[in-house]
């Protein structure tokens, strides 16, 4: 369930970037118009997080996570309605906000339902993988075919899943109360959460970079056409996907902090082969990699950032889901800004270099020791 609303709230995050081009050529925005929709979807996904984050973990806010699917849905489908700039700008920064009220509850309530599993909340994190995936195929063919109002289309599945969230919350909370499922001694642990909120942001700037600029890389640089531009950005997205549920599993057999190195490290030479791949065909194989090593660290990470905070769940998730996250689109003008004056094969050897801060922060991280399910099943028991 909580995977499957993942997926739902991230394609409106996803649906900005998709709609973008189509607010240019329906209603003449120019680039500076265009760019400042995107920022506003980015400060109400990024900023809010950490404080509703603290609001979640101090009054467990149950229905948050419903409301926040349902105004990022809202805000985006009505945002193509809307007459004006203003409203249109003020309803993409509402739909963020929405995105903001979802992650820092659903990512407290998906740690108590998976317990202590790594690969229960690798799949929660891959929802939204395949959110941001499906975001561009729904969102092309609509808006193509129907202009800027067929984003209206895209309300219904918020609001079903809304109404999905608010009756589990209703049931649950009519059982009983679940406590959350934290690392034993419960002693929250904020230098090694900072550590670990930097390797997250360079892993944000990665996916961010290669996400935006890979299709112009083969376009470009490769000189495909966009069918193919296209093909490579499905590859990058879907290993992004099975890198995502593969770090869950690796880091319950090798341990978390292991698998964040690991990842880390591996993207550097996925990043090298997509660079220097001397055909298109290859540099698909590479791109599918790297976006495997990418998110590796990815669900790993949101674990064990609750695990460093394990009195504040919440907090936790808002940062490593929202905040961290948020700061990858937040660097992406400064790529452009490379792309302009060297050209797009420098922005890739650019994120060639972005793991190694990255790599190098991740081993002062502290491991965790993992809890075996029946030890997690007793201290549920017990509480």
């Amino acid at each position: 369930m909580w995977a499957a609303a993942h997926a739902v709230d991230d394609l409106y995050q996803g649906l900005v970037p998709a709609s973008v081009p189509y607010f240019v050529l329906d209603r003449g925005y120019g680039y500076l118009a265009a760019s400042g929709l995107t920022l506003a979807a980015t400060l109400g996904s990024s900023l809010p997080q950490p404080l509703i984050g603290l609001l979640v973990d101090r009054r467990r806010v149950g229905p948050l996570a419903a409301v926040g699917v349902v105004l990022a849905g809202l805000g985006v489908g009505l945002a193509g309605l809307a007459p004006g700039y203003a409203l249109t700008w003020s309803l993409i920064l509402l739909s963020g906000t929405g995105v903001a009220m979802f992650h820092p509850a659903a990512g407290r309530a998906a740690r108590i339902d998976a317990g202590d599993s790594t690969a229960a909340m690798s799949v929660f994190a891959a929802g939204g993988s395949v959110g941001f995936f499906l975001a561009p195929v729904l969102a092309t063919p609509a808006l193509a075919g129907l202009g800027l109002a067929a984003t209206a289309l895209f309300i219904p599945p918020a609001v079903l899943v809304g109404f999905v969230l608010l009756r589990a919350h209703r049931r649950q909370a009519a059982a009983s109360s679940v406590a959350a499922v934290g690392p034993a001694g419960g002693e929250d642990r904020w230098r090694p959460f900072l550590l670990l909120t930097a390797v997250e942001s360079a892993r944000s700037v990665l996916f961010f970079g290669v996400n935006t600029f890979i299709e112009l890389y083969w376009l470009r640089h490769l000189h495909t056409g966009h069918t193919t531009a296209g093909a490579a950005l499905a590859c990058f997205l879907v290993g992004g996907v099975a890198g995502t549920l593969a770090g869950g599993r690796i880091a319950d057999r090798a341990g978390a902090v292991r698998t964040v190195q690991a990842g880390t490290a591996l993207a550097i030479p996925a990043l090298v082969a997509l660079r220097v791949a001397p055909s298109p065909g290859i540099a698909l194989l590479a791109a599918t990699a790297v976006g495997v090593a990418i998110n590796i660290p990815f669900s790993v990470l949101v674990k064990l950032g609750q695990d460093y905070l394990p009195t504040r769940p919440g907090t936790a998730a808002g940062v490593t889901l929202g905040l961290a996250v948020s700061i990858g689109g937040l660097a992406a003008p400064g790529l452009g800004a490379i792309a302009d004056a060297w050209g797009i094969a420098a922005v890739f050897w650019v994120l060639c270099l972005v793991p190694v801060p990255g790599l190098l922060l991740a081993v002062f991280l502290p491991e965790i020791r993992p809890t075996r399910p029946q030890d997690a099943q007793d201290r549920r028991r017990a509480t």
